[in-house]
Formats: structure tokens, C-alpha cells, sequence
């Protein structure tokens, strides 16, 4: 059980509209968004982050992103935004050959250079301390505008905050991301460890 037990979805009106951006996303509203809206200000604000960053403005896809949201939760350790990301990053088309190796992004057939650089970045920016350094700069820039390097770290940054805070609730996983965490993290060791529902 999650450390701060989540609300219903009805609790705040506001929350539950705009959290329908998550039924296209997830296919169903995060635990983590019904506990933030204890303070219906933090939930509001975070699920309109979330919108702003994933929204496509350059050549950074939304199955890229949410690839991007996976290395960075896997830098951290977080098993419940690491089965989110993989679900999301497949309900919005990655494929299917980069979903399976996602672990091997660095050397698989199935990622382009330009691709290889943003998830190094993720990585590199994932980290503590901080691994960002001019070789990733320079390969960035190889392949990406400035504008499409904030669309990155904007990412990175909004799994940042999501990292800690599920990690540190212990947020109870939804069926359907364990499905997909066990789809194509398992061969890998994936467990939903303290998101089972019983650690607290």
C-alpha cells in the first residue's frame, strides 16, 4: 500500500477532466495523479506540465519521449515510471523491435544515432551527480535543434519529479502498466518491487 492512499477520480472535478489526457496516454488515470490531488493544486499544475512537455512541437516523436522517460526512470530506479513509460511509449508507436530492446538502445540495429543521443542525454542528465558534459552537447547537436533539446530535458525533468514522487509514495502499479512492464522489461529482471500494493 502506497505510503499516502490515492483518491478517487471524482474528488476534484478540475483534476478529473484534465486527467482524461491520460486515458489516450496510459489508457487510465495514474494513482500517482489521484494522490497529488490531496492539494488539487499540485495535481492540476503537474498534469498541465505534463501536457506541455509531451505536446510535439519539433521532430522529437512521442514514442521518442516517452523512450526517453524510460531511460531516465531506469537511471533512477523507478519501477512504477519505468512500466509507465514502456506502456505509454508503446500505445504511441514505437516499434515494436525498439520496445523489445529497449536495454540495448546503445548498440540495437533498431536505433538511429539521432535516437542514441537523446537517450545517452537522458541518461547522462538522469544521473547524480549530473553526467552532462560537452561529447553529449556535441552528439545532441548533431542531430537535434535547441528548441528539441528543451522538448528532452523537459521530459527528463518531468520524470525527475515523478521518479521521487513514486518512488518515495511507493505508488501502487495499475494492471495494465505491470502488463506492460512485464511485456518488455521482464526478460530483463522488471518487478513492480514496492508498487505491489504491500510494502507500506
Amino acid at each position: 500500500m502506497a505510503l499516502v492512499t490515492p483518491l478517487s477520480a471524482d474528488h476534484d472535478l478540475e483534476t478529473k477532466e484534465l486527467a482524461e489526457f491520460f486515458n489516450e496516454t496510459l489508457g487510465f488515470c495514474p494513482n500517482s495523479v489521484l494522490t497529488m490531488q490531496r492539494r488539487p493544486a499540485i495535481s492540476k499544475a503537474f498534469i498541465n506540465l505534463n501536457k506541455a512537455v509531451m505536446a510535439n512541437e519539433g521532430r522529437v516523436t512521442s514514442a521518442l519521449k516517452r523512450m526517453i522517460a524510460w531511460v531516465s526512470s531506469n537511471a533512477t530506479g523507478c519501477r512504477y515510471c519505468q512500466a509507465h513509460a514502456i506502456r505509454a511509449a508503446e500505445r504511441y508507436g514505437a516499434e515494436q523491435e525498439q520496445l523489445d530492446n529497449i536495454w540495448e538502445y546503445r548498440t540495437h540495429s533498431a536505433f538511429s544515432e539521432a535516437e542514441r543521443a537523446a537517450l545517452d542525454f537522458s541518461l547522462a542528465a538522469s544521473q547524480v551527480p549530473n553526467a552532462v558534459d560537452a561529447t553529449i552537447k556535441k552528439r545532441l547537436y548533431d542531430h537535434w535543434d535547441e528548441g528539441e533539446i528543451v522538448e528532452m530535458l523537459g521530459v527528463i525533468s518531468l520524470f525527475g519529479y515523478l521518479n521521487r514522487w513514486n518512488d518515495s509514495m511507493g505508488t501502487d502499479i495499475e494492471k495494465g502498466a505491470v502488463e506492460s512492464g512485464n511485456k518488455y522489461l521482464g526478460k530483463h529482471g522488471y518487478e513492480v518491487g514496492k508498487h505491489d500494493g504491500s510494502v507500506y
